[in-house]
């Protein structure tokens, strides 16, 4: 990762398409050793999970409605996708100086879905929080993370003792790392350790995502 954190600290002082097209040759280099960490981060996690696809996202930024104009991204990024119907909740990793980490969950679930987990949340948390404080979850997550709407969505009492679950858009959960930890020889095996750490999350709210209230299987 040592070509990649180089080429990016460089991109965040001159984020130009004129820079980037002069060190174009910096940035395939860059690439190339992202895609190697990458596909071997994937061919590990396979082992131990159902995981049908990798995404590597562009570094080309959408800029048509946003504020900060700047062409490129300061990062490099990966999502992993899990098997689908069954298995519910998707890996991603973001690689940037200063601010790397190691994530996944639900980061924008449909209506339904995000209607199926607060109904969940409102009957009874016992299975979340058995996951949530597990000594692994909090060592490596502490809690969960994501979006939320100001008050009690549409129909839920907003004085719910889950109300802070409930209220969330998004399940998410992060592990931050440091330069040195990402530079180190031995990050993908610590990366790899951090998704697998997530399996208890995503393996309970698969179960909830396929089945309705009665526990009855939906798929």
């Amino acid at each position: 990762m040592k070509k990649a954190f180089q080429f990016l600290k460089q991109l965040k002082k001159n984020n130009t398409r004129e820079w980037f097209a002069a060190h174009k040759e910096e940035y395939d280099s860059a690439v190339k050793e992202n895609k190697e960490l990458f596909t071997q981060i994937y061919a590990e996690l396979q082992k131990y999970d159902r995981v049908n696809a990798m995404h590597i996202f562009r570094i080309y930024r959408d800029v048509r409605f946003s504020k900060d104009q700047t062409p490129y991204k300061t990062n490099f990024g990966v999502g992993y996708s899990r098997l689908k119907p069954m298995l519910r909740g998707g890996h991603y990793i973001h690689l940037e100086p200063g601010n790397s980490f190691v994530g996944g969950g639900f980061w924008g679930p449909d209506a339904k879905d995000l209607l199926r987990i607060r109904k969940e949340f409102e009957i009874s948390t016992a299975e979340i929080e058995k996951v949530t404080s597990d000594k692994t979850f909090v060592n490596y997550f502490k809690e969960i993370k994501g979006d939320a709407v100001k008050t009690a969505p549409r129909g839920f009492d907003k004085n719910h003792p889950a109300i802070d679950l409930i209220r969330k858009k998004q399940y998410v959960v992060m592990r931050p790392f440091t330069d040195k930890e990402v530079l180190s020889d031995d990050f993908h095996k610590e990366a790899v350790l951090a998704l697998l750490a997530m399996r208890p999350f995503f393996d309970y709210m698969s179960e909830v995502l396929t089945t309705d209230l009665d526990g009855q299987p939906l798929i």
